[in-house]
């Protein structure tokens, strides 16, 4: 079976065992390592291999022919993107800092106006995010936005390419050693405006394949890992991107828990908070939010 997911750590930890044949039953992996922005773009043409992890903020494109599986992927609390500028730059001394942890912060502010802000995708859940809350926090304001690879965002912002970068995953943990600067937390954000934890990534397959059968064995590999978890670190480490291992080990703290095992009520809820706002507001295609859950 052909898969596509990222190189980051919660992916090889969550899929080590499957990829090593560990998970009995399932059949062999031919696994592609892509970053997100290109598993959206080859979902949405309809070229992808027959399972992939996408970003939440794609799906409205894909339902009609992958559906979104309830494990494998990321959704949490305390995990959302940031938005990061360079220390002494937009938001240095010109307006607050602003981390979004609560009503009381939620202050509009042109801090942003006209500048040029670098994203990993125009349809990663972290830009619908993004768009969401600069909807709400900055209404009217224009910005330029700049789409290039996530590990490339913080270097832009450092030397100055972009006057602030929305980044994921390790980069919460990695930002000061740029010498940059939080200027809000999108998770927390969204956790204070919801209550609810935040859709990142979501594991896809092909309608036409038997998805019960390749949800038990996304699972197997989950629960392989949390029982063996030192099985999978030095295919974790082969491709983290030069992280260190304590990164890697809090990046697979952060992004792999209960919700990888299964979305349950609470995981549903929220994807489908996110994209019934999203497509209230014209950011993604009206659908059916009835096809975000398996049927039968």
């Amino acid at each position: 079976m052909n898969m596509a997911y990222s190189p980051c750590p919660n992916d090889t930890f969550i899929f080590h065992a499957w990829a090593h044949g560990l998970v009995p039953g399932a059949p062999e992996l031919n696994v592609t390592y892509a970053d997100i922005d290109i598993t959206n773009s080859l979902a949405a043409k309809g070229e992808g291999p027959e399972v992939m992890k996408i970003s939440y903020a794609a799906l409205p494109w894909v339902l009609d022919d992958y559906a979104l599986l309830p494990c494998g992927g990321a959704l949490g609390r305390g995990c959302g993107p940031l938005v990061l500028t360079k220390q002494g730059g937009a938001g240095g001394g010109g307006g607050a800092i602003i981390e979004a942890s609560g009503a009381a912060q939620h202050e509009v502010y042109p801090l942003l106006a006209g500048q040029r802000v670098a994203v990993p995708s125009e349809r990663s859940t972290a830009y619908l995010l993004f768009r969401l809350w600069a909807a709400q926090q900055l209404p009217g304001e224009s910005l330029e936005i700049v789409v290039m690879p996530f590990d490339q965002i913080m270097p832009a912002v450092r030397d100055g390419q972009v006057d602030a970068g929305l980044v994921i995953h390790e980069a919460r943990f990695t930002y000061a050693n740029y010498g940059l600067q939080l200027l809000t937390d999108l998770g927390s954000w969204w956790e204070s405006d919801t209550g609810m934890p935040i859709p990142l990534g979501a594991i896809i397959a092909r309608r036409s394949l038997d998805l019960e059968a390749i949800t038990s064995w996304i699972r197997a590999s989950v629960h392989y890992a949390w029982e063996h978890p030192t099985a999978s670190q030095a295919y974790v480490m082969q491709h983290a991107q030069e992280m260190s291992p304590e990164v890697a080990e809090a990046h697979i703290d952060l992004y792999v828990n209960e919700f990888s095992a299964a979305l349950g009520e609470e995981g549903y809820a929220a994807i489908e908070a996110l994209l019934g706002r999203a497509a209230e507001a014209g950011l993604v295609p009206a659908f059916d939010l009835a096809k975000l859950r398996l049927q039968g």
